[in-house]
Order: structure tokens, then sequence, then C-alpha cells
């Protein structure tokens, strides 16, 4: 698919607003917990619970409707830019990304956010001013064919049957 030469591929992690906070019983990834392959920060009640009591809004679940504008924005993002989507798998509470791009994660990661959160609200999934993603996100840059299909791997197969979409 690629060559080692060509790739500047990137698989890219973002939640929704208040789905997976730090000390959740699944883990999480924090400052300290933050390197590929090494285990999640511990669950954690008392942070959780924290975390939980300084939301401001409700959480946000992608329902079928919000799974498709993602789904949608996040093609037309690639397409518009560029940028070669290698897998994408839009789930109730997260987004897994692979995408060639010749800009950095970062802006990759930005401008995915920033457009979806657009047009979610412009179909009414969330309220204007509600935040629709949790800040940051986990951004791997992938510096083999081997990794990106991997990566692509676990974003197609590895998250369990496909969610419908509307």
């Amino acid at each position: 698919m690629y060559s080692d030469l060509d790739i500047r591929a990137y698989f890219i992690t973002f939640t929704s607003y208040g789905t997976w906070l730090h000390g959740d019983e699944r883990g999480s990834v924090d400052d300290q917990h933050c390197i590929p392959g090494l285990p999640f920060a511990p669950p954690n009640m008392n942070r959780e619970s924290a975390n939980r009591e300084a939301m401001k809004w409700p959480a946000f679940t992608l329902d079928a409707k919000a799974r498709g504008v993602v789904d949608k924005t996040i093609r037309e993002v690639c397409d518009h830019r560029g940028w070669s989507l290698i897998a994408l798998n839009v789930r109730t509470n997260h987004v897994h990304v692979v995408v060639n791009a010749p800009v950095s994660a970062d802006k990759v990661m930005n401008d995915l956010k920033a457009w979806t959160t657009r047009r979610l609200r412009e179909a009414g999934c969330r309220a204007v001013k509600a935040p629709v993603w949790t800040e940051g996100g986990s951004k791997h840059k992938l510096f083999t064919a081997e990794a990106v299909t991997a990566a692509a791997h676990y974003t197609i197969v590895g998250q369990g049957p496909d969610l419908p979409r509307e």
C-alpha cells in the first residue's frame, strides 16, 4: 500500500465529551500514561467522580444520526484537504482515524474535531455551546507500512461490529 518512505500517517483517536473520564474503570490516557503499548492510568473512583462533578454539560454519546454526520464530515474534510483516509470508525463515544497527511497530527485532529463539531451542531445533534469532544486526544505517528496496516486493522476490525449510521 505505502512504502516506508511515503509514510506520514497518523493513528488518531478522540473521545466525545464526558464519556470517558480520567479515573474511569477502563483506564484512561493522561500525561503520565500516554505511551503506546504501556498501561493506561489506573481506575480511580475519586478521580472519576471529581471529573464528573466538574462537567458543565451532559455527556455526549454519538447516536446513529451523529455517527453518520461525523463519518461523512471526516471523509469530506480528508477529501477537501487532499489527505488519504486509510481507516475510519465512529463509535458511540470515540472516533478512530488512520490518515496519511502532509501536515502535523495536531492539524489533522484539530481540523477533524472543528468540522465535525460544526456539522453536528448544524444537524441539531448538540447544543450550540455544549462541548462535543474531550480536549486533546491520542495522536500516534506511524513510521512503517506495517504500523499503518496494524492501525487500520485495529480501527476497522478491532472495534466490534459496525454501528448503524443515518
